[in-house]
């Protein structure tokens, strides 16, 4: 395939060790299920997605060169995914994460994405060394697993500057990492009701009132979930509020990078700001419901 990417993905590519049981789990539960291995990472799951729809995504992260980054790296291209442009460490160990959830959704999490902090900017020279165009004017897809340095560093980064920036966090506990973007009032912040909350220092009840509290602090647009509630995309004074449909919650982990993902390709292809949610929140729906392919 073509090596010219259409979306850059950076951050975390990784592998998700995930146990699920179809029971309602609690602290200290201990229920049969299954275990799971898949590609993983917040960068990934977004450049997984973005295949799907149609997109050809390339991957800007940091991956061990051992037998389990061969193997990962081999499962993305497979996907779809451009590769050609990861770190690949001669000292660092491919990142892992590994998550509990039960029918009540996530019980809990650990994600290991060490490597990736420690690699740094390592991951950010096809950039600088010409290997992709600079300064890049394309879509970017960024996830907060990046240090705090880096995700500054980027948000004021020259070779950045004309670029279509989208930022997730990889988690509630890592939300204050993009504060650079919204500080700069750069990119389109994915985020969800608690991550608002904890960017703008106070609680939401919808995300209406979360994206104006984040277009208030500074953010150049934002895009707020809630779960099954209704989520909103705030840009300026135009403001799109949609809720999602209804389904059976069969898994959890990577649902918002298929939101975001779904998104980006949306607005891609032109689609408006209503039709753009729309997309994004059936995309969510059918992932969540456990129908899409993985």
């Amino acid at each position: 395939m073509s090596k010219i990417p259409d979306i850059l993905c950076i951050g975390s590519v990784l592998w998700d060790v995930i146990g699920r049981s179809e029971s309602a789990m609690r602290q200290g539960s201990d229920m049969p299920g299954r275990i799971t291995r898949l590609p993983g990472g917040v960068a990934l799951n977004i450049g997984m997605a973005l295949a799907r729809f149609g997109l050809k995504p390339a991957l800007l992260s940091a991956v061990g060169r051992d037998a389990e980054g061969d193997e990962l790296m081999r499962a993305c291209e497979v996907r779809g995914l451009i590769t050609d442009y990861v770190y690949r460490s001669d000292d660092l160990p491919t990142d892992r994460y590994m998550a509990v959830e039960g029918s009540n959704g996530l019980i809990a999490a650990i994600a290991d994405a060490h490597s990736l902090e420690a690699a740094g900017d390592k991951i950010l020279r096809p950039l600088s060394d010409g290997l992709l165009p600079a300064p890049y004017t394309g879509a970017i897809a960024l996830d907060g697993n990046l240090t705090v340095d880096l995700l500054s560093q980027i948000a004021r980064s020259p070779l950045m500057a004309q670029a279509d920036l989208r930022v997730a966090p990889a988690s509630p506990g890592k939300a204050l990492r993009l504060n650079p973007f919204v500080q700069a009032g750069r990119g389109t912040l994915y985020v969800n009701l608690e991550e608002a909350g904890l960017l703008c220092e106070t609680v939401f009840d919808t995300s209406a009132t979360a994206a104006a509290g984040l277009l208030a602090r500074g953010a150049a647009r934002a895009v707020v979930t809630d779960g099954g509630n209704p989520a909103t995309v705030a840009h300026g004074d135009i403001v799109t509020t949609q809720s999602p449909p209804p389904v059976h919650v069969a898994r959890v982990t990577g649902a918002g990078d298929t939101f975001m993902a779904a998104h980006i390709a949306a607005e891609f292809n032109n689609r408006s700001a209503s039709d753009a949610l729309h997309d994004a929140l059936q995309a969510a729906a059918l992932y969540v419901s456990g129908e899409t392919k993985i």
